[in-house]
């Protein structure tokens, strides 16, 4: 058995993230893109949808040839972390 079979995800399997550590998360992969380093943003918990999603982001003072890489960044990770439940 290979590595890819043994840590395969199912396509709508996310990794459970608090807010906390999403706001973490957005930031580090912000910070590592040159254009996006001065990208100021905000998470909100929002009520879960049909396709899944329970928090989003709103991006504030993005510079207009950063756009589109700090969209693509948040939708990575959009794709990969579901808002766990609070203890």
């Amino acid at each position: 058995m290979d590595f890819e079979t043994l840590h395969a995800k199912t396509p709508d399997a996310k990794t459970p993230a608090t807010l906390d550590e999403i706001r973490v998360r957005v930031a580090y992969a912000l910070e590592r893109h040159p254009l996006c380093r001065n990208v100021e943003f905000d998470i909100v918990s929002t009520p879960r949808s049909r396709k899944g999603g329970n928090w989003t982001i709103s991006l504030r003072s993005v510079a207009p040839d950063a756009l589109w890489e700090a969209s693509d960044i948040v939708a990575d990770i959009q794709e990969a972390y579901d808002l766990s439940v609070a203890a």
